[in-house]
């Protein structure tokens, strides 16, 4: 194989998979995944109905929760119970439907906690300035970028707390962005956002792939499903039932089944997804 083939193998390999994944409260088996591979630098959009355990899916990928069964790999690495601040030096980075910023320090310094490996993080290191201060500045640099780039530049100084809850998603993305990941999972990234907002959002959302970053979102809204996923897998009773392009999905009988019941006369572009 020459080193072309091997960099196009590469390029369609499977950057995340999960493989025989299960995951049970009590006698409730809430996710029990056969096989799921997630396309490299792509956007992947997870649905189901309430109950079709996504979040506890997207919590076992992102190491939030320890699966009881199976095995998670990033890139060839497994990373089964890898701890979530360790898989974000991987590359592997999640936001959260209830945002995670810290409201009583700024917009910046929310930023530049998201930012890896920093010298000034470490005892010995923080005793002497001159050993940090030339990193911080550079920090501070890259965070005045991505805050640019996300129009948040005008928050750059007011207490996160001061912030709408589309302005805290569009922090939390942005911070995300701060630990430079090859995967970014984004948990209802429109939730709670207005319009306007939701609409910059989708636009920053779609171009990650372009940077070589592998995008995994769990969303309710078929629209914006129907926007921005390259590839949509849907979840129903813990398994998934279904994958294709959104507009494969949107007439699958199995996934109108899970949403509609018998009612396959309904649209499903229509249905409140959960």
């Amino acid at each position: 194989m020459t080193v072309a083939d091997s960099s196009i193998a590469q390029s369609d390999a499977p950057i995340v998979t999960a493989t025989g994944v299960v995951k049970s409260f009590g006698g409730l088996r809430a996710v029990d995944v056969e096989r799921l591979e997630i396309r490299r630098n792509k956007i992947t959009a997870l649905i189901g109905p309430n109950g079709a355990g996504k979040t506890t899916f997207f919590n076992l990928l992102t190491g939030f929760d320890q699966v009881d069964e199976g095995e998670v790999t990033l890139d060839g690495e497994v990373i089964t119970g890898t701890p979530p601040h360790r898989l974000a030096a991987k590359g592997m980075v999640r936001t959260f439907q209830l945002t995670k910023a810290l409201a009583k320090l700024s917009t910046i310094e929310n930023m530049k906690l998201g930012a890896l490996d920093q010298r000034g993080e470490k005892f010995w290191s923080a005793l002497i300035p001159g050993s940090w201060s030339a990193q911080e500045r550079e920090i501070e640099v890259r965070a005045d970028a991505v805050l640019k780039r996300f129009n948040l530049t005008h928050m750059r100084d007011e207490y996160a707390g001061t912030m709408s809850g589309g302005q805290r998603k569009l922090l939390e993305m942005a911070r995300a962005l701060m630990t430079d990941p090859r995967v970014v999972m984004l948990d209802e990234p429109m939730a709670g956002v207005n319009p306007a907002l939701a609409q910059s959002l989708l636009e920053l959302i779609k171009l990650l792939p372009g940077e070589g970053r592998t995008v995994i979102f769990v969303e309710h809204n078929m629209d914006v499903v129907q926007e921005i996923a390259d590839w949509v897998v849907v979840m129903a009773e813990g398994r998934i039932i279904a994958e294709g392009t959104p507009v494969e999905i949107r007439s699958n009988k199995a996934v109108v089944d899970a949403y509609l019941g018998a009612h396959h006369g309904s649209d499903l572009s229509k249905v409140e997804l959960a």
